[in-house]
């Protein structure tokens, strides 16, 4: 007997499911964003390309701060300054794309809180995203120390400076056991006036402290005195303690003022390069080419008790402190640990500013190793909005 042969329908349905099972076999082979491991654009080396892009802008940028402006000052060998290319171990870094930024930004704004190493920053960002608006214009309200306005795209990027965080003020001479002395009051719990109203108008902010945390800023003869909720600290606390203090309630700040659907970042310290002393005890960076890796430790280590120390130690309080919260963190510290050949140094463009303020070895050349900041941050907020 000639067997049956099989039904239309019967080999519509194995068709399908062939289909079906090499579909989902493709899907499941994929791993879900939610749970593959991101790449770090932190981790990585610094590659010498000739034929790396010359920078997007350059000395006539108007949102230029003159001593960073390393172009105009005439410090020598910027070209090769900026052919050293980010490259991360296990992925691309691509350019910021300031059209597609500014496209994806629209009718939001982006706001910078901290000391002067995020003020280098949004120098930085600015003069790069003024590139897709030759119509940007300078911007200082709601207590911004600087920015700007792009028209084409309703998107407003300023920087708020509070090189604390925290208020402070200089009290008046108070009395102690050792006579009379200023002193400058830190409310650890009160952020400073410059971004305290600011909570509603940014979609993007970062945040950094830590470079006025020094003897420098703030000597023994005039300390700072920390306050909690209007009260003295007791006992006293010293800068460290302080300062630790200072990130947590910060912190906590942010979290409970600052909406959930606000994108955050701590920006990671910025570390210096001062080699042979202090920024007054004849500290220099004139060095023609990056720090090699096996030299970071003995430059930054803490337990090397070098003058370039603190970024580390200071990274280790705002880590302990970020966790459990939504604020991510922007680690910069180590691809710029190499970059001992990137500062300003000697070329201040004022006469006479590096026989009153020395050398500096703490910001840096514009442009320079902040536009790669600007690549990493371009590219994490790129990522949140559109997978958002």
């Amino acid at each position: 007997m000639r067997p049956k042969a099989p039904s239309p329908l019967f080999i519509y349905l194995i068709i399908l499911s062939i289909l079906l099972f090499f579909y989902y076999s493709s899907l499941l082979s994929k791993p879900s964003s939610s749970n593959s491991t991101p790449c770090n654009l932190f981790n990585g080396r610094w590659v010498l390309d000739d034929t790396h892009h010359q920078p997007l802008y350059n000395d006539s940028c108007p949102f230029h701060r003159n001593s960073w402006n390393c172009i105009r000052n005439q410090r020598p060998h910027m070209d090769r300054i900026n052919s050293w290319k980010w490259v991360p171990r296990q992925c691309d870094l691509p350019r910021i794309d300031p059209f597609r930024f500014l496209s994806l930004m629209r009718n939001r704004n982006v706001g910078f809180v901290g000391d002067s190493l995020n003020e280098n920053f949004i120098v930085s960002f600015l003069c790069v995203l003024r590139v897709a608006d030759f119509g940007a214009k300078k911007w200082k309200r709601k207590g911004a120390w600087r920015g700007a306005y792009f028209p084409k795209y309703n998107v407003t990027v300023a920087y708020h400076r509070a090189v604390l965080l925290a208020r402070y003020n200089q009290n008046s001479a108070l009395s102690d056991h050792d006579g009379s002395k200023e002193t400058y009051r830190v409310d650890v719990d009160i952020p400073a006036a410059d971004w305290s109203n600011i909570s509603d108008f940014y979609d993007v902010l970062v945040f950094n402290t830590g470079h006025w945390w020094s003897y420098d800023k703030f000597p023994k003869e005039t300390p700072l005195v920390f306050y909690r909720a209007g009260k003295p600290i007791n006992p006293p606390l010293g800068m460290f303690d302080g300062l630790k203090v200072v990130i947590e309630n910060m912190v906590s700040y942010i979290q409970k003022e600052i909406p959930s659907k606000t994108l955050k970042f701590w920006r990671l310290q910025s570390p210096r390069h001062f080699y042979g002393g202090e920024w007054n005890q004849n500290g220099s960076c004139l060095f023609d080419k990056p720090l090699e890796e096996h030299q970071l430790d003995s430059w930054f280590d803490p337990s090397n008790n070098g003058v370039n120390r603190e970024a580390r130690q200071i990274n280790h309080l705002i880590l302990e402190a970020l966790r459990g919260t939504d604020i991510q963190v922007l680690d910069v510290t180590q691809l710029s640990e190499f970059r001992a050949d990137a500062h300003p140094a000697i070329w201040l463009g004022k006469k006479d500013a590096v026989a009153i303020w020395g050398q500096d070895c703490m910001h840096w050349c514009l442009p320079g190793v902040p536009d790669t900041w600007a690549d990493i941050l371009s590219e994490l907020i790129c990522n949140s909005f559109e997978t958002g």
